[in-house]
């Protein structure tokens, strides 16, 4: 499983004493069920009396999931260099890697009576530099089974395995998340801790939850049923026993069960399910954009309503995007005739369109609504994707270092630090070349910021430069002061301002008017 704080997510994995805590979707018919039978189980009008024939008839089809890894770990030989180092097996190198013996543990379900098993793709991952050596189904009843890797897909983080018996196995179906409705009663059947064949009950809390993590499938069913380590890979069952969804992550300030459980939809799950057993690739759509989502203040600064579109901050040359057009800024309202909302993202909309395609965007710049064509590209592997990512708010640490500078004339007067709680003066050819920039920038560097104010929040520090504001350029302290008058004047909250900081490339962020 994978905890979130905040926007923050971490994988969810069951061990042994020897376990590394590693990184980590199914309804309802087993193999000699009767699907009356099971309707019979849950009155259609109010709570269920029990929920034990439907988890009788289902348990069965759900497995435990282990996994034996080879990892590598630092040998710290306190006796390194010395003639005793042979003495603790670290030879004159002393402190080169050694490799142990890991176990994980997780969920999983059986889709097929001849043996094809789903879970999440953590739950089959090795941590670091570790390698898989074995993974290991075992059934309800105690029986284990080797099993086979067919396909694995980090993107929606997950995996088909197979393994074989002499008689068929008991099986469940996915069934179709998009009928799930927000007080709906689930069960949760997995391997928490360890304890395998746990049973919780709960209903759906919300349907399409974003978490924030910015991923193309950042679309989870959220419940209040009992989720935590080892679930991971387990189903959630609807009440005619169809799995639903597929639990993936908790929301826990205390790595526990809060009663905040996210489960990968079974409308996304199962057709990659599906290609992952037929052994077909999948590809997703890709556009070469890094975006925002459309918070209150980013929302003020352009004067939009919130929770509508989400925000270019950069555009990658030669992808889809930006050989339609797409510039930093651009507020996305519109793709391919789907509004862009929190729970229809621009990432899962674009990921879910097959590469090739073209495709109508409709956007918001400099205030003007406008209509582009895209043609979509193909995704990128999450390895590389990983490698791209960028932190606008991370600190950097860099005061600008303005020695021997001089005193710069006109700084930016009252107005701007009262407003936005910032002081700057103007971009000189000598202070852009201490700054790493070329010495053609226009803007303004900023020289402090006032620690109580929505600058220092969002992270603006001394060095920064600002290269406009409300997509206006800033070659002046003037500038940057009349910018933030007319704001003032329009009665707007924020101002929109373009941020270039060493090494980094340009992004835009809202600082609210105090």
């Amino acid at each position: 499983m994978r905890y979130a704080y905040g926007v923050t997510t971490a994988l969810l994995l069951a061990g042994s004493a020897l376990t590394l805590t590693t990184g980590f979707p199914a309804g309802a018919q087993v193999a000699q069920n009767d699907s009356a039978k099971i309707q019979a189980v849950v009155p259609r009008v109010g709570a269920p009396a029990s929920f034990a024939d439907l988890t009788q008839q289902l348990q069965p089809a759900v497995v435990n999931i282990s996994t034996r890894q080879r990892v590598k770990v630092q040998n710290n030989n306190p006796f390194a260099g010395t003639p005793f180092s042979d003495l603790f097996g670290g030879g004159q190198g002393g402190g080169q890697p050694q490799t142990r013996e890991a176990q994980s543990l997780g969920s999983g379900f059986i889709v097929s009576a001849d043996g094809y098993v789903v879970t999440n793709n953590h739950v089959i991952t090795a941590e670091g530099q570790g390698e898989i050596e074995s993974i290991t189904v075992t059934m309800t009843d105690g029986t284990d089974y080797p099993a086979k890797l067919i396909g694995r897909d980090a993107a929606s983080d997950l995996a088909v395995l197979k393994i074989t018996g002499s008689k068929p196995f008991p099986f469940v179906k996915f069934g179709d998340s998009r009928n799930a409705r927000v007080g709906d009663w689930i069960i949760a059947i997995g391997n928490p801790f360890g304890l395998g064949g746990t049973v919780t009950s709960g209903i759906i809390s919300a349907v399409y939850r974003n978490t924030g993590s910015g991923s193309a499938y950042d679309r989870y069913l959220q419940t209040d049923a009992s989720i935590n380590r080892g679930n991971s890979g387990g189903p959630m069952f609807d009440m005619s026993g169809n799995v639903i969804g597929i639990n993936n992550a908790i929301f826990s300030p205390t790595g526990g069960s809060v009663g905040i459980g996210f489960a990968i939809p079974a409308e996304i799950a199962a057709p990659i399910v599906e290609k992952l057993r037929n052994g077909q690739p999948i590809e997703r759509g890709y556009l070469g954009v890094r975006i925002q989502q459309l918070s209150d203040d980013l929302a003020a600064s352009l004067g939009l309503a919130k929770n509508r579109g989400e925000f270019i901050q950069s555009v990658e040359p030669n992808q889809g995007a930006a050989k339609a057009g797409m510039q930093p800024g651009d507020v996305v309202v519109r793709v391919d005739g789907k509004d862009v909302t929190p729970d229809q993202t621009l990432s899962f909309i674009v990921a879910n369109t097959a590469p090739g395609k073209r495709i109508p965007i409709e956007l918001i710049r400099n205030g003007q609504r406008l209509t582009v064509q895209a043609v979509v590209g193909k995704r990128p592997s999450e390895e590389e994707l990983a490698q791209q990512t960028f932190d606008p708010e991370a600190q950097q640490g860099d005061d600008g270092g303005f020695g021997g500078s001089g005193k710069p004339s006109k700084p930016a007067g009252p107005v701007v630090q009262q407003a936005l709680g910032i002081a700057a003066i103007p971009l000189t050819p000598q202070i852009a070349r201490q700054l790493g920039a070329s010495e053609e920038t226009k803007g303004v560097v900023i020289t402090a910021v006032d620690d109580s104010a929505d600058a220092a929040a969002k992270g603006l520090q001394r060095g920064d430069i600002v290269l406009s504001a409300n997509y206006k350029p800033v070659a002046s302290a003037a500038d940057l002061e009349a910018v933030v008058r007319q704001a003032k004047t329009e009665n707007r909250e924020a101002v929109l301002l373009r941020i270039q900081r060493r090494g980094q490339p340009a992004v835009y962020l809202p600082i609210r008017i105090r």
